[in-house]
């Protein structure tokens, strides 16, 4: 008699695990634009910032971002068990929040092509008179802050991929993703901001091969961190127009029959679904640019 209740308490924890892969899986797959956008954002904060001193700034990000979800995960858990019809408007929320930081972005690139900062700071690290100290501080603070509304994003979409689960279940899900999300963006800035060091390195022996792959990496760093930079805007267009689209019964039933209309080829069909969730998505950002300006030339007049 105990060794069966043993063998279905194994049973329990095997199908619960297997809830969490599952569930894990899917959160981060429908999470993956804003941890593209993180993953860049995050590179691009470490610039202007000394050499040997990028591995403990991102090591002070990660810790503060670490404290973000500590506070962003039990807030998610009680929103669930005490106020679960919060979940979709946040989502909503979160959702129609990445569209309108990627089209903020793609409207800074096109109004401030010429300006991106990084002639400031340029200008911060060769001027003599910068506490540089103080420098990093604000650098960490800002990646902080940044980390904190990603995260808060994150953890929306994750929120709302377990809604109808246990509670036991969300809190290992949720914490699964904060800490896997956590480590691995923080472990992949740090090897993209000494990529280009490491590649230095490599074309400075003596090895022929070893100075054509350290020449290689040199060259292509930059590209990549644009690369990073151009994926994660695309993938924010399109998580954020898809979470609108599924909260929207109107769009979603249209988006559903175009895409039935398109081919019967189901790989077509997966294109153009992502296409219109993506077309959403740049809608409701120039929208919601349009209305924050508008509300922010308001104030000024005011």
């Amino acid at each position: 008699m105990a060794g069966s209740k043993f063998f279905a308490l194994f049973d329990d924890i095997a199908t619960l695990l297997d809830d969490v892969a599952a569930m894990s899986k899917v959160a981060l797959k429908k999470s993956a634009g804003v941890l593209g956008d993180d993953l860049a954002l995050n590179a691009q904060q470490v610039t202007g910032v000394s050499v040997n001193r990028e591995l403990p700034v991102i090591w002070a990000v990660a810790k503060g971002s670490l404290l973000n979800k500590v506070i962003l995960v039990p807030a998610a858990l009680l929103i669930s068990a005490f106020a679960p019809w919060l979940v979709n408007p946040l989502l909503m929320l979160g959702g129609a929040f990445l569209c309108y930081e990627g089209f903020e972005k793609v409207l800074h690139k096109i109004l401030h092509a010429k300006n991106d900062g990084h002639e400031e700071r340029v200008r911060a690290l060769q001027d003599p008179n910068v506490d540089l100290v103080a420098f990093e501080k604000d650098k960490i603070k800002g990646a902080v802050r940044t980390d904190f509304i990603l995260s808060a994003e994150i953890i929306a979409i994750a929120l709302g991929t377990v809604a109808g689960a246990p509670l036991l279940t969300q809190a290992l899900v949720l914490s699964g993703i904060a800490l896997l999300v956590t480590v691995g963006v923080y472990a992949l800035v740090a090897g993209i901001v000494r990529l280009d060091d490491w590649g230095l390195a490599l074309s400075q022996r003596t090895s022929t091969s070893s100075k054509k792959i350290g020449h290689g990496i040199v060259v292509a760093a930059p590209y990549l961190m644009k690369t990073l930079s151009i994926v994660g805007t695309a993938a924010m267009f399109m998580v954020g127009g898809s979470i609108l689209v599924h909260g929207v019964h109107a769009l979603a039933a249209g988006v559903e029959s175009v895409v039935a209309a398109s081919s019967s080829n189901s790989l077509i069909q997966g294109l153009v679904n992502t296409l219109l969730g993506a077309l959403v998505g740049i809608v409701a950002g120039g929208i919601v640019v349009a209305v924050v300006t508008v509300i922010k030339k308001m104030f000024k007049r005011a």
